[in-house]
């Protein structure tokens, strides 16, 4: 029987400590950060530990400053809407709600998609997320709480789903919004800031990792660490997922008259960890059976109870556990699944992917920089 079962360092601290920590260095009570007088939070999207190492001389500062233990571990999915919630809120997906890429929406019976979707499948990111943010529970202490990113996030529904609390400021270029966050650090005592970069995830992408967009974009944000960390603010810096790429014959891509399309109504998730969501009757023990069968060296096969019960979500509330699949995909190695029935086949062109157990796409840096250094 081929269970779900991330990878990873297992004693890697996870990505849902480091919102309470973070707070917690603030007032001098942390466990693992030094107390410091200002937090910041640097997310750099998509570059995992294995592949920062593995590239460390086209980012010799990050590279230098990361530890052999510096690392952590993402959650499952190992995916932006999942990881990052989890990162800003300290909740697990089964408890904020955001279990994966595109999941079923119980209450309405279709697919919505918990990154880009919320103005068009009518979410209301105040609700739809469930947990409280880093940046409310600052708020509630007194604490100015700031989020610098891309000016085009600003009004986004995810940012409204995971920001909440935290006073947005755009700035477009990379080097800019890290010096921005600094200096908000300095000005404002006792502030908790949060920068976010997704300059290497947009890149590997579309081109994969490795690729000379890849490396461009990871040099550009390694020089955007050149800049002096104020005295007294610590820095953290870390990532929701890491990347591999998926070459075009790793493609399964499924079709009418496949078996183990049968009994299944959606397809949600993204092509390194499907979401299967049954047909009224349907026996999701029988159609992870044919999965498993069918896909014995592509894919790791879980129901949702399975899931559940190997805590792969974290604590899952009742009111997300019909957003989790009846039958969870998640891809070995470098392959991908891809509903070919599709008429859109641009996801297929996409080279880096994520959302699996690999420890290429679980772990990712932990640096401490500034008043965090050790």
């Amino acid at each position: 029987m081929s269970l779900i079962v991330p990878s990873g360092p297992a004693n890697a601290r996870s990505l849902t400590e480091i919102a309470d920590e973070t707070l917690r260095s603030l007032d001098g009570t942390g466990t693992w950060l030094a107390s410091v007088t200002s937090a910041v939070v640097v997310v750099i999207d998509g570059l995992g530990a294995i592949q920062l190492r593995a590239h460390a001389g086209h980012a010799r500062r990050l590279a230098s400053a990361m530890a052999k233990k510096d690392v952590a571990r993402s959650v499952f999915p190992s995916t932006t809407a999942a990881a990052l919630t989890s990162t800003l809120t300290g909740a697990w997906p089964g408890e904020h709600g955001l279990a994966g890429y595109r999941v079923l929406d119980p209450a309405r019976g279709r697919l919505v998609n918990q990154l880009n979707g919320y103005e068009r499948d009518g979410l209301d990111p105040s609700t739809w997320q469930r947990a409280s943010t880093v940046f409310e529970r600052a708020a509630a202490q007194g604490r100015p709480a700031f989020a610098v990113g891309l000016a085009e996030y600003e009004r986004s529904g995810f940012t409204g789903a995971v920001l909440r609390g935290a006073r947005y400021v755009p700035e477009d270029a990379v080097r800019a919004r890290l010096t921005t966050a600094y200096a908000l650090a300095a000005a404002e005592p006792g502030s908790l800031v949060y920068c976010y970069l997704p300059e290497a995830d947009k890149a590997g992408h579309r081109h994969g990792v490795s690729s000379e967009a890849w490396l461009a974009a990871l040099e550009e944000i390694d020089a955007a660490f050149a800049a002096v960390v104020p005295a007294g603010v610590g820095v953290l810096v870390t990532a929701d997922h890491g990347m591999v790429d998926v070459p075009s014959h790793r493609h399964v891509l499924l079709r009418e008259g496949d078996p183990r399309l049968d009994g299944v109504a959606h397809i949600g998730g993204e092509p390194r960890m499907l979401h299967l969501y049954l047909d009224d009757g349907a026996d999701a023990d029988a159609v992870a059976a044919t999965w498993r069968a069918e896909s014995e060296r592509t894919a790791d096969i879980a129901t949702r109870e399975e899931a559940a019960a190997a805590g792969l979500f974290g604590p899952v509330e009742e009111a997300v556990s019909r957003r989790v699949g009846d039958v969870l995909v998640a891809a070995r190695g470098l392959w991908a699944f891809y509903d070919d029935r599709l008429a859109d086949k641009r996801p297929q062109l996409m080279v880096g992917q994520h959302g699996s157990t690999t420890p290429e796409e679980t772990t990712v840096p932990l640096i401490r920089l500034g008043a965090y250094a050790r």
